[in-house]
């Protein structure tokens, strides 16, 4: 860790897709675009191609596979992601209490959707409130005003008697729940891996979709006319494989849906980004997959044919955007990744960051 009252970045400064500056500097944890005075004090220097800092807008920090995790756990978590260059989260649910990570300047920055809230018995096990339809709408106020700014559910899990995935709650009960949350000031979320729960949720006025691997031809459309967002996490699609085997014996049906949503993933995503729909970078980390991964998801976006500067996007200036959060800007908090080479001639670089800046200290 470097501490300086004062760096000089130079080289490649990509404060937009197509707004390039050859230097910066941090004073006192800020960005300013104009050379401070000598009684700035002594400057350390790095050199590279640099974005803000990067976007997982999805993830858990304090979950593992089995529920809540103790805090040195979710410090690992967020070091981690730290460490790939990831210094924005948005938490999409998690059952244990994180705010004492807003005290720590070395830490990410995390934006909470509360915890996760499910159907009865229609999720992963110690992850969620689960309640039935009636009740929705309470939760959700409640994670609102508890949240920071978002309200994650589950909008589709496998219904054990049917043998498949279907929808978890009916149109009436998502109606009040969305508004419930908009009249205190917060957006929602949910998971979908299916088809059948989207156009209810979209229609209702929600404004994210996770995974959304049941998107058609049907419903596209309608997400783009709506405006509503999707976060794919492509590396978390990758496991429905394995998943499905797991299952085989047991709910044959639902394994041979999740092969038919994991085979299709890429035309999935590619024909939404063609519709219009906008798409942002997310892992998923935190229940059964590896904090750290921002930069295979912005990967796994360019091999779904997303052009690689939109790919960027979806985890840099785009993403920052849509979370109200700043950039690389005057005046603005100094959260800055450094590279070798130029992100947008080969998205893999962003998996081995060369310095990572956060508060204006490289860490």
């Amino acid at each position: 860790m470097v501490e300086s009252g004062t760096l000089h970045i130079t080289g490649r400064v990509l404060v937009g897709p197509e707004d390039v500056r050859d230097e910066l500097w941090v004073v006192d944890g800020r960005i300013t675009f104009e050379r401070p005075g000598t009684a700035a004090g002594a400057q350390t220097r790095l050199h590279g191609w640099v974005l803000p800092g990067l976007v997982d807008a999805h993830c858990h920090v304090g979950l593992d596979a089995h529920g809540a995790v103790p805090e040195q756990q979710s410090e690992d978590q967020a070091l981690t992601d730290r460490g790939a260059g990831a210094l924005l989260l948005r938490d999409a649910g998690s059952p244990a209490d994180t705010r004492w990570i807003d005290d720590r300047d070395d830490l990410p920055r995390i934006i909470r959707a509360g915890r996760h809230i499910a159907r009865t018995r229609r999720y992963v096990r110690n992850y969620a409130h689960e309640i039935e339809p009636g009740d929705l709408a309470a939760y959700v106020r409640n994670e609102a005003k508890r949240g920071d700014g978002w309200v994650k559910i589950v909008g589709d899990w496998i219904d054990r008697e049917e043998g498949d995935l279907s929808a978890c709650w009916p149109r009436w009960a998502i109606e009040e729940a969305i508004n419930a949350a908009h009249e205190e000031g917060a957006r929602v979320t949910a998971h979908c891996f299916a088809e059948d729960s989207l156009r209810d949720l979209v229609e209702a006025g929600i404004d994210c979709i996770e995974h959304a691997t049941g998107l058609t031809e049907d419903t596209i459309p309608l997400f783009a006319e709506r405006g509503t967002a999707i976060v794919p996490t492509l590396v978390n699609i990758a496991t429905f494989p394995g998943l499905a085997d797991g299952g085989e014996a047991k709910y044959p049906r639902w394994s041979a849906h999740m092969r038919r949503l994991h085979a299709r993933r890429y035309e999935t995503v590619r024909a939404a980004r063609d519709a219009g729909i906008s798409v942002y970078a997310g892992t998923d980390a935190g229940g059964s997959l590896a904090h750290g991964l921002v930069g295979e998801e912005v990967a796994e976006l360019v091999r779904a044919g997303i052009p690689a500067t939109e790919a960027l996007s979806a985890a840099a200036w785009g993403a920052r955007s849509w979370l109200g959060r700043p950039g690389i800007e005057e005046g603005a908090s100094a959260d800055l990744v450094v590279y070798p080479e130029d992100p947008r001639a080969d998205v893999r670089v962003l998996t081995a960051p060369e310095h990572v800046v956060l508060r204006g200290v490289v860490r």
